[in-house]
């Protein structure tokens, strides 16, 4: 009767024999790397962190199957639980996770939702295009859309002289100055609020991008109209080619978290909602840093250029960095041989 617990006993003790050198070489890679990057391990080192893993699962599950001792049973689990978050749970540092952001995650983004943009961007056209046809129709549409006070006596009765020094004033009291602050700021609260919204199926977002057009619409429709158009468009072109842009792109967002929630496709709502939720994200990190360009280039083109085509200049260069940074394709980095 007393030979069984011996038996299990003296099995037990070769089973740990066997293998025990290969748990001590995992249980010490996983000390050096609780203190040093993964980058400090040897080619070997790193080869072998993945076998000694699974062999040491394998041990774990040959272990719980013999009931063998507890204590065993304990060191192993937790060596094979540090092992897993290593082999699997590493994640890259934060240089190597904003550069995949900026090379790779960003403009895959904004491609996957190129057609959300378009939509953004034709609903802030098409509320431009309202605000300055009502206006044509009756100047006094202008105060429907920008306030009287962030206007500051530049509306329909303003002469064509206080309208045109305003555009080449850098002062301090510089009103388009104000009225550029302003419209920065809008444009950045429509922009969040454009993505916040779209769970409520986008219509929110639609409405904010119609409305933030209109605005801009009237302010062109009121210098055009005194003959200023083509300077005031220089003028805001220069940071608002960046700032609308990034605009249209967190309407984008918005739209692709509504359209998602209405129509998931085959996957089940909340699996669909949450890739669609990390694809939107990634998009407006994005945005966020065009604010903050369109920011620099407002106050840098209020400051120190005056000159129109200059201005344009600038403007149409901004479009195409843009464009060509989020949508033409990049090939991937090959390794190159090794002689």
């Amino acid at each position: 009767m007393t030979s069984t617990p011996v038996a299990a006993e003296l099995k037990s003790a070769r089973f740990r024999r066997e293998r025990e050198a290969d748990w001590r070489r995992l249980e010490g890679l996983l000390k050096r790397l609780e203190t040093q990057p993964v980058s400090k391990l040897s080619d070997e080192d790193l080869i072998a962190l993945p076998v000694l893993y699974r062999a040491t699962l394998s041990a774990l599950s040959v272990a719980r199957e013999t009931t063998l001792d507890k204590a065993l049973l304990d060191y192993l689990e937790g060596l094979c639980t540090r092992a897993y978050f290593v082999v699997y749970g590493a994640r890259p540092r934060l240089g190597h996770r904003l550069a995949r952001f900026f090379a790779t995650d960003w403009p895959a983004a904004a491609r996957a939702l190129w057609r959300e943009t378009a939509v953004a961007g034709l609903l802030f056209a098409l509320g431009a295009g309202i605000a300055v046809w009502l206006y044509g129709r009756d100047p006094d549409w202008f105060y429907a859309f920008m306030p009287g006070g962030m206007a500051q006596g530049r509306d329909p009765s303003a002469t064509t002289e206080a309208l045109r020094k305003v555009l080449y004033d850098g002062g301090a009291h510089n009103l388009l100055a104000i009225f550029a602050t302003f419209l920065f700021t809008h444009n950045a609260q429509i922009a969040i609020f454009a993505f916040a919204l779209g769970f409520a199926f986008g219509a929110p977002t639609a409405l904010l991008l119609v409305t933030n057009g209109c605005g801009l619409g009237a302010m062109m429709a009121l210098y055009a109209a005194h003959g200023l158009g083509f300077q005031l468009g220089g003028w805001l072109a220069i940071h608002g080619v960046t700032e609308i842009f990034a605009t249209c792109l967190a309407g984008a967002a918005g739209f692709h978290i509504g359209w998602t929630l209405a129509f998931p496709g085959a996957k089940t709502r909340p699996e669909a909602m949450a890739a669609a939720g990390r694809r939107a994200a990634t998009l407006m990190a994005g945005v966020v840093l065009m604010l903050a360009v369109a920011g620099a280039l407002e106050g840098l083109g209020r400051q120190l250029i005056t000159n129109d085509l200059a201005r344009y200049g600038i403007a149409l260069s901004s479009a195409g960095v843009w464009g060509y940074y989020l949508y033409v394709p990049r090939r991937p980095r090959t390794a190159k041989a090794r002689p």
